[in-house]
């Protein structure tokens, strides 16, 4: 419908469209750096009003210049709000009421009123009087407004009242719109950022230039300068005036030392080593930036501050590298918030309990549901809706940022719940949507996994609270799919070494197209590529058909018309998504297209994910080698970093650095020597990789072996019952004996077609890890374990042996442990069932004469497992 057929119109029919029309009644605020940038709207508006036929009725009030176009004639009011607040509202209402409905107004900029009148609670005063009367008249008002200039209460009266509120920026000349109210009207993209290009206002697409643009606002329920001061807002107070040059602390280097070390205990940490690298690499105005964005008050967890410090750390070392990266906006959720959700829901006591609790399990089960049922108090509240009116429609990730988590010694690497939001829909619908998220990581406190890992690591009676990190999801729109073009991990120091030529200390990439989750989790039948970073070309794949039956093909994505997280087929995404950087991200496999020519095969799908051009014809390579020596120096550490990257054109790139911690990497890498000429009976498993972990020589002592062709033979629900029984089995190990644990496809996988879905916490107390290629034609052992799998590992010192099918160096002695006394019936009595299929073997009765040795040596990725007879 165009606007001449309108009842009203905003005068520019796109932005019409964009607010899915303009309603009788509506009062329509302008936010803005300055009145200037309004400008355009308000004079499109005024054309409008003058093209009616009707007058435009414009109050003065302000010392600005006036907002109408040259030579544009108005019913103009001169006002005086200096000398009473009283007569200078009646005298708008009287005006209001003699012209009747159906009228245009205009307002000068109301940030001025409050410098008249001294307090911006008289403006939020003001404006809950005039914007209900201007509705009863059915008009359209348009009010501007200063971003950043007023306290929330009166934020919050303007945005309760106004039928519909935009943020209005200019950047590089152009004008972005951001719709942060619009009263009973939706649509898939209203709520998203717009570039008005000409008469089109067009959703911006890139996360890059979206938080380039929204970074710089401040949350308005932020506010230092409140009326009332605690200790928190006193101090924060402090250090915005030492930003702005009004207030020093001293004169001393050591008192302003002294004051930003405070600074950091409040909102970063207070572990000692990590507090000694945020005095180095923070300064004030960092630590007021993230005071502006955090919601409530607390410390921002270990995520958050690794993500932050890494920054940091590039800016000052690496600055040509922190000019590459993406910003970030994202917002802080502090750990007083989890506190006080613990208190205001009263499981406090639950929480406290169990500690000393007989039955840790069962009372954090309870616990975990009443978690999931809790309130919010309004004030959280409050500042998670402003939270959601910043990001709009573009896709969140909510991710757990607990005290513990990412430290030194401790990754709790995927043990609490990240959360991917679409936050699709109404904004009532997206704010419930992000409730139900909070609680569920809020939840995940009481998870097993989480709790073991606690248990076994001597945490659970240390301080445990959860901070959320609240992040834009790095990615772009394609129609109605959001996904970044790479995501990956990166490690400085690499623990996979497959070939000679790697150089461990240069560090390892695992990169996958779309959403990183395919990168850090081990979910299904599929492979991520993995580059060494001193010979990034260089795979552990042979010929093409390997390369291609081992490179990813399932991508995970948001489905925004689904408002989920989902998974795609790469050809799937091809066909949805044409504006991807294809050939930067796959290549052509030629053979099979010939191939399929000879066979008469049409609309075939060659494309392979292997990343070469990325690899190849950009410095993507060198960015990443230097950016975690950088890190790793700082940290004077290893470190793994998740990171997401986008291509803004066919040569320029922006990585998001999303996370930065630890590598719980210990000692380094050394030979093993391995037995030669052992008689073939002797030799129980031999493989030539892959292997991870440390190089190791020592006994086992018990094996326990899931039998390939018994348990493919059984349903789904029995294989969990297996892998239910193999963390019985586990945790009775003796920490002093070594364990072997061997089975069909991948341990830790979620779908017990391809391996044996056991949790983590299951198997952490074995010492070797070995996977059979014997579950699923198409699956082999490789780097797939997933970020969380991948670390979990390495960090509990456990070497991963993988022996894949068809090679000729690889040897599995079957008939060998099958001939072994089972101890299974003895150590679980009540489940006969499972005794064929699961062979527990103490070693010390597998040969009289002999011990069984493993002798792994990662350098050269041999293995053996043996018996010993000297």
């Amino acid at each position: 419908m165009h606007a001449e057929n309108k009842a009203f119109s905003t005068g520019i029919p796109a932005l019409d469209d964009m607010l899915q029309d303009v309603h009788p009644g509506d009062n329509i605020v302008f936010q803005a750096d300055n009145s200037r940038d309004v400008l355009p709207f308000i004079h499109r508006f005024c054309q409008y009003a003058q093209h009616t036929g009707k007058p435009l009725v414009y109050f003065r009030f302000a010392d600005h210049p006036s907002f109408l176009p040259e030579g544009f004639e108005a019913v103009c009011y001169q006002l005086h709000p200096q000398e009473s607040f009283e007569q200078f509202i009646s005298e708008i209402l009287e005006t209001i009421k003699q012209h009747g409905k159906g009228m245009y107004y205009l307002f000068d900029c109301l940030s001025g009123l409050a410098v008249n009148w001294y307090t911006d609670r008289m403006l939020a005063n003001f404006f809950r009087l005039v914007c209900p009367y201007l509705f009863t008249f059915d008009t359209l008002s348009y009010f501007v407004l200063l971003r950043n200039s007023h306290r929330t209460l009166a934020i919050n009266a303007i945005h309760d009242t106004a039928q519909v509120v935009l943020d209005i920026f200019c950047r590089n000349e152009r004008i972005y719109i951001l719709p942060v109210k619009v009263l009973e009207r939706h649509s898939p993209t209203m709520y998203m950022l717009h570039f008005w290009n000409d008469e089109a206002f067009l959703p911006v697409t890139k996360s890059a230039t979206l938080s380039e643009i929204l970074s710089g606002i401040t949350q308005p329920s932020i506010d230092f300068d409140t009326e009332y001061k605690d200790t928190w807002t006193s101090t924060f107070f402090q250090a915005l005036q030492i930003v702005n040059g009004l207030r020093e602390i001293g004169s001393s280097v050591e008192d302003i030392a002294e004051f930003k070390t405070h600074l950091i205990k409040m909102i970063i940490t207070r572990d000692e080593r990590l507090l000694a690298l945020c005095a180095q690499y923070f300064d004030i105005p960092d630590l007021v930036a993230i005071g502006k964005r955090l919601i409530g008050t607390g410390l921002i967890g270990g995520k958050s501050v690794g993500m932050l410090l890494a920054r940091n750390i590039l800016k000052k070392k690496a600055e040509r590298l922190h000019q590459r990266l993406e910003p970030h906006d994202s917002f802080f959720i502090g750990s007083d918030v989890f506190y006080s959700y613990i208190v205001h829901n009263n499981c406090w006591w639950e929480r406290h309990n169990l500690k000393t609790s007989a039955d840790l399990l069962e009372h954090a089960g309870k616990l975990r549901e009443k978690l999931l049922a809790g309130e919010f108090p309004p004030d959280i509240l409050q500042q998670f809706q402003e939270m959601l009116n910043y990001f709009g429609q573009s896709p969140i990730v909510v991710r757990s940022s607990s005290l513990l988590e990412d430290a030194y010694g401790n990754s709790f690497s995927g043990k609490y719940e990240s959360i991917f939001c679409a936050n699709q829909g109404t904004p009532e619908q997206r704010m419930q949507n992000f409730i139900e998220v909070v609680r569920r990581i809020y939840a995940s406190t009481m998870n097993q996994e989480a709790l073991a890992y606690r248990v076994h690591r001597g945490l659970l009676n240390q301080d445990e609270q959860m901070a959320l990190l609240v992040q834009r999801v790095s990615g772009e729109f394609y129609d109605s799919l959001y996904f970044p073009q790479i995501a990956g991990v990166g490690y400085s120091f690499n623990p996979f070494v497959w070939h000679p030529k790697i150089k461990p200390g240069q560090g390892m990439l695992r990169l996958v197209f779309g959403l990183g989750t395919r990168a850090v989790e081990r979910r299904d039948d599929d492979y991520t590529r993995v580059v060494a970073l001193n010979q990034p070309l260089l795979r552990p794949e042979g010929s093409s058909d390997e390369i291609r039956k081992y490179s990813q093909k399932i991508v995970n994505v948001i489905n925004l018309a689904k408002n989920q997280h989902t998974s795609c087929t790469f050809e799937e995404i091809v066909k949805a998504a044409p504006g991807i950087p294809l050939e930067m991200l796959a290549t052509r496999d030629f053979e099979m297209e010939a191939r399929a020519k000879s066979l008469n095969i049409k609309n075939i799908f060659s494309y392979v994910l292997n990343f070469e051009k990325l690899l190849t014809h950009t410095p993507f390579v060198q960015d990443m080698k230097e950016m975690l020596s950088v890190l790793s120096h700082a940290y004077d550490h290893p470190v793994d970093i998740e990171f997401a990257v986008n291509f803004l054109n066919d040569e320029e790139y922006r990585i998001h650095l999303l996370q930065c911690r630890p590598l719980q990497f210990i000692g380094k890498f050394h030979h093993v020597q391995l037995p030669k000429h052992l008689p073939q009976d002797d030799i129980i498993l031999k493989t030539d990789g892959p292997i991870i972990g440390q190089s190791t020589a020592e006994q086992i002592a018990r094996i326990i072996y899931v039998i390939p062709d018994k348990y493919s033979r059984m349903p789904p629900s029995d294989r969990y019952s297996v892998a239910r029984l193999i963390g019985r089995l586990t945790s009775q190990q003796p920490r002093d004996q070594h364990l072997m644990l061997i089975g069909p496809g991948r341990w830790g996988t979620q779908m017990p077609e391809l391996g044996v879905p056991v949790s983590f916490s299951e198997i952490q107390n074995a010492s070797v890890l070995c996977e059979l290629a014997q579950m699923h034609e198409a699956l082999t052992p490789d780097l797939s374990l997933g970020t969380h799998f991948f670390n979990d590992i390495v960090e509990m010192g456990i070497v991963y042996i993988g022996l894949s099918s068809g090679k000729d160096v690889g040897f599995f002695h079957d008939a060998l442990l099958q001939k072994a006394a089972n101890k299974f019936p003895l150590l679980l009595p009540g489940y006969p069932a499972y005794a064929d299929a699961i062979l527990v073997i103490d070693t010390a009765e597998l040969a009289p004469d002999a011990r069984v040795l493993v002798h792994v040596d990662t350098l050269t990725q041999k293995g053996l497992v043996f018996l010993s007879r000297t």
